[in-house]
């Protein structure tokens, strides 16, 4: 637990913290019976310092000697590590091992000792390891932390990057040596041949792999497969959304970023959209404010493929300030009272918000969470906004889900186009079928009138509101000239050529450990 779970020290166990393996079983199996999916997070880059598997190397024992990643000190040296390479976090990647005389790798913590996928022994363990989660009756893994499987043989210094002046900051370097290396991608696609053979062996129904890389685009496309049509992760996370937009980005920075990954996704494969992450800011304090959130929910919601939900996002959470004191993020943890606000994921890891009583009903017990609350959860919590009588953010979430549930929303064709001097517009229609669907965001702060059939000449001359943003005097059911549609600042809304009542068969699977939500096909 010293990055919060993320630091293993039993690959095929429970922590005594969340119960026992016999507890999981039965969630399963409670799970199956309520027709949810569970997706376990796995792994594979490090472990624990307190692992078995490490001590055992550490003392050079047989058949662990080269599980992990070790190196000498620089020739001619005194204990100087063997090359310029930094951590994720802060400080040298390598940490001196007094009992072995070698440095180890850790590419995170100093307590996540890197293993070493150059050596067979320690990939067929991992693969075994996700055979017997297999075994328990999970349905797939998110696969963490996967650019930094493998390292460049040699361990040659990486260059600068001009970006930084620290040498100890991750910003200094140019990691051209220790992320995104070919051997990672096949990793990845052997991954998958375990789930695809467990499915063959088992009659069993799909396994799913969801990997974590924030790569550049060129680098993420080849996750999906390869050029002899081997398969890799089904979903790719996307996080786009995330690193190219901010407060600032106008309409026609959405629609650059969103058909900058529809353009990679390839043939047989499906999109997929992501709006928070637990490493990452929240929406509203990210985009500017309380404004953006049914936006950015209402674009993510209509565009083609799966959707993928950080808790919280629902009801419109923000960050909440936390003092060094209160810090528990071990990459901040690192840092200064100064600088930690660098480096701190804090303020988008507080308790969720259920109800307006103590600790925002995150926990019953007299104890202070481990986070502080917002100071204003009373108001931004899911019992108040199923309660009201008025629009919320949740209320509206929902309704987008029931709009997906035909599943034709993941499917089907899209268009976009920027309308005004800042609406972003998204049309939807699906073959064989006389449903059309139009997103109208306005990303302004200015009143916008605009015409929707430049979008599509075939709409018709009136459409129907199915869904509409907080911040809209509009109510659904309600019709609209299609050529003369005005949009207050900030308006989300999504029409229709006509009404209709859906009903949701989506699905939500919480993934610890940090309970981010994935709407799914199910």
């Amino acid at each position: 637990m010293a990055d919060f779970g993320y630091d293993i020290s039993n690959f095929t166990d429970i922590h005594p913290s969340f119960g026992t393996l016999d507890d999981f079983k039965r969630m399963v199996e409670e799970a199956k019976k309520l027709q949810l999916r569970v997706i376990l997070d796995f792994v594979p880059n490090h472990s624990s310092d307190e692992h078995e598997w490490f001590k055992k190397s550490v003392k050079r024992e047989a058949g662990f000697e080269d599980y992990y990643v070790w190196h000498d000190p620089k020739p001619g040296k005194d204990r100087e590590p063997p090359n310029n390479w930094v951590a994720a976090w802060y400080g040298s990647a390598w940490e001196w091992n007094e009992e072995r005389q070698q440095y180890y790798l850790h590419q995170f913590h100093k307590k996540q000792p890197d293993l070493n996928y150059r050596n067979p022994v320690v990939v067929q363990t991992m693969k075994d390891v996700l055979r017997f989660w297999l075994d328990q009756g999970v349905d797939g893994f998110r696969i963490d932390a996967v650019p930094w499987l493998f390292e460049t043989i040699g361990f040659p210094d990486e260059p600068l990057s001009g970006e930084s002046s620290d040498p100890l900051s991750q910003n200094y370097l140019r990691h051209i040596y220790t992320l995104d290396q070919p051997e990672t991608v096949d990793m990845v696609y052997q991954w998958r041949e375990v789930m695809d053979q467990y499915k063959t062996d088992h009659n069993s129904t799909t396994k799913v792999l969801m990997t974590e890389a924030w790569s550049a685009l060129d680098v993420v496309k080849t996750y999906f497969n390869d050029s002899n049509n081997r398969q890799g992760s089904q979903m790719p996370f996307n996080f786009q959304l995330i690193l190219r937009l901010d407060m600032n980005s106008k309409a026609i920075d959405f629609k650059t970023v969103i058909d900058s990954w529809l353009e990679i996704v390839p043939p047989g494969h499906t999109a997929n959209w992501v709006l928070g992450n637990h490493d990452k800011r929240r929406v509203s304090s990210r985009m500017g404010g309380d404004h953006m959130v049914d936006i950015m929910a209402m674009i993510q919601f209509i565009l083609p493929g799966i959707t993928v939900t950080y808790q919280g996002e629902e009801i419109g959470m923000h960050d909440v300030d936390i003092s060094w004191a209160e810090t528990q993020d071990p990459a901040a943890c690192q840092l200064t009272e100064e600088t930690y606000q660098e480096g701190t994921r804090d303020p988008s890891r507080t308790p969720f918000q259920w109800d307006t009583t103590a600790n925002a009903g995150f926990t019953n017990a007299s104890v202070i969470p481990w986070l502080p609350l917002a100071a204003d959860y009373p108001s931004i919590n899911v019992q108040v906004q199923e309660d009201t009588t008025q629009n919320s953010h949740l209320k509206v979430y929902k309704e987008l889900m029931n709009l997906r549930g035909t599943n034709t929303l993941i499917w089907g064709s899209y268009k976009s186009q920027v309308l005004g001097s800042n609406v972003l517009a998204i049309l939807r229609s699906f073959p064989n079928d006389d449903r059309t669907y139009v997103a109208l965001t306005n990303i302004g702060s200015t009143l916008e009138t605009i015409d929707a059939t430049t979008l599509d000449s075939s709409l018709p001359a009136e459409l129907v509101f199915r869904v509409v943003g907080i911040s809209s005097n509009h109510a659904a059911g309600e019709t609209i000239t299609t050529s003369n549609i005005q949009l207050q600042p900030y308006e989300a809304i999504v029409l229709s050529n006509r009404a209709g009542n859906i009903v949701s068969n989506a699905v939500i699977i919480i993934m610890p450990i940090f309970l981010f939500a994935v709407i799914v096909r199910y």
